[in-house]
Formats: C-alpha cells, sequence, structure tokens
C-alpha cells in the first residue's frame, strides 16, 4: 500500500514525475491495459489446458463405457483419434502455454516495464491514479 498522508491526488508510488506529459501518460496507460488483456489471454490459455487434460483423461471413461456397452469401433475410434492427441499438429497445450510464456508474453511484460522505467521512472497505474483522483466521491466511509 502506498503511503498517503491527506490532501488530494495519487499518493507518491502513483504520482507522476515532474515533467511527464498527458500523453505519455495516456500512452502508458493504454500499454498498462493491454498487458492487463494479455494477462487474462494468458489465464484463458492456462484454462484451456487444464480443461484439455480434464477432457482427454475423462475419455478413458467413455471409452470404458463404449467398450462395456459393445460399442468396441466407437471406444478404439476414440482411443486411437482422441487420446493423447496433439491438440494442433506437434503440441500439446502445455508446449503452447510455454511459448507464449516464454515469447509473447515474456517480450510483452518486457516492453511495458521498460516504457514505465524509461517516462515513468518505474511508476505503474499513473493515468488510473489521475482518473480516481478526478472520479472519486468524497464520503466519510471512504477508505484510502
Amino acid at each position: 500500500m502506498g503511503t498517503r498522508i491527506g490532501g488530494d491526488g495519487p499518493d507518491e508510488r502513483h504520482r507522476r514525475p515532474e515533467g511527464l506529459d498527458d500523453l505519455t501518460v495516456e500512452a502508458l496507460g493504454k500499454l498498462s491495459e493491454a498487458l492487463e488483456t494479455v494477462e487474462r489471454v494468458r489465464g484463458h490459455l492456462y484454462s484451456a489446458h487444464q480443461l484439455t487434460g480434464t477432457a482427454d483423461f475423462a475419455l478413458d471413461a467413455a471409452v470404458s463405457l463404449f467398450m462395456q456397452a459393445g460399442h468396441t469401433e466407437m471406444a478404439e475410434r476414440i482411443q486411437r483419434e482422441l487420446i493423447g492427441r496433439n491438440v494442433i499438429p506437434g503440441h500439446w497445450t502445455f508446449q503452447i502455454v510455454e511459448e507464449f510464456d516464454d515469447g509473447y508474453y515474456a517480450e510483452f511484460r518486457e516492453v511495458e516495464r521498460q516504457a514505465r522505467e524509461r517516462f515513468a521512472g518505474g511508476r505503474r497505474h499513473l493515468y488510473e491514479a489521475e482518473l480516481r483522483g478526478r472520479r472519486r466521491t468524497a464520503r466519510p466511509d471512504y477508505s484510502e
């Protein structure tokens, strides 16, 4: 939590450095927003990874039940064509997640970090902090 002693406006960690213009603050805000979206994409990839694994293991039960019901051809097709199948040629979902993490995601985070360091002294969420200050409603029950 940032330290704030009275007054209005962002705390020190969220106050723009002297000389930082509005357009750069807005650009940093958009870059941060884009990174947040990519963070959500990453979460969805992990969800897809886990759900695909869950589905793959559920196929074992389907094969067993089809076999018990005398539908050997369908059980064998599921076993042959679906269980353990690559989700895209040459890749299981863990490989997709790893490539995303090590490539696009890592580069995205690095570019966003470098932009913050270069233009804002590493400070995060300057745009949002200033927006909060403009939109905040003064209420007695409001805590910083």
